[in-house]
């Protein structure tokens, strides 16, 4: 009697596990950032819908400063709180070269605000090249340059919005325009509550780095990064504050020797 013939039995095809919708992905940032930061990981990387909501709400600010505070004063407080070395530099300009500029100031003020996305989104690109080899290379992560990118888009969600509608907020209860600081709008750092004219400018750029939404932004980056590299968070920490706390002494110093 022969042996029966034994087929080998075909391993099933794995089905591609679905992905988290742009909304799911949105409000989980906020009440569950490992599902977002794992849905990311997961190859699902796009980050269109966050960049949306951050360009919505900075639009949202920018008509706030356009409607109550103005580009023309929003130009003289900036010049009022300039640096001494930048104010002699205009001091010393021709009368009608100085009238041009303070002409100019408030439209270009309005500009650059209003191309200020695309700002936001090359810092975040020159970052995430930053945050790739360190992660990968220093703690032995497998992450790929577009999840760290999706990483601090969505990350971003926990500071610009908020920010752009607390600003916008002040803005239309401000009864004095004049105070108004589009460097530093809304009170969630220390240096919101010094007087910048008066504060060392070094003092008061560490003290303006010391800040609630900015500091949550950098806690969330930390665990995506950690998750879509596959390590532990407490290496995606030391990544991610140590970038941090190498750019807020650099800033410090700049401003100690201006």
């Amino acid at each position: 009697m022969s042996d029966p013939i034994v087929y080998p039995v075909s391993e099933p095809i794995p089905q591609p596990v679905p992905g988290l919708s742009q909304i799911q992905r949105v409000i989980y940032t906020f009440t569950a950032p490992s599902k977002t930061f794992n849905d990311i990981k997961a190859g699902h990387r796009s980050w269109w819908m966050p960049f949306l909501i951050i360009i919505l709400f900075g639009g949202l600010f920018y008509g706030a400063i356009t409607e109550k505070v103005t580009w023309k004063v929003v130009y003289e407080n900036q010049q009022r709180l300039a640096p001494q070395f930048a104010k002699n530099m205009m001091d010393q300009m021709p009368p009608e070269q100085r009238a041009k500029a303070d002409a100019a100031g408030p439209k270009n003020q309005a500009i650059t605000w209003a191309l200020s996305p695309i700002g936001l989104l090359i810092i975040d690109l020159v970052a995430a090249l930053f945050l790739w080899p360190t992660i990968n290379f220093g703690f032995g992560g497998k992450a790929t340059y577009g999840s760290i990118l999706a990483v601090e888009i969505f990350s971003g969600l926990v500071l610009w919005p908020i920010r752009f509608v607390l600003g916008s907020i002040i803005c239309f209860v401000e009864s004095a325009p004049e105070g108004f600081n589009i460097g530093n709008p809304v009170p969630t750092n220390i240096a919101a509550f010094l007087d910048q004219s008066e504060t060392p400018h070094a003092l008061y750029s560490l003290a303006m780095s010391l800040d609630v939404l900015t500091i949550w932004c950098l806690v969330l980056t930390s665990i995506g990064i950690a998750a879509v590299a596959g390590v532990k968070r407490s290496s995606g920490y030391t990544v991610v504050f140590g970038w941090w706390a190498l750019i807020v002494i650099a800033g410090v110093g700049f401003s100690a020797m201006f």
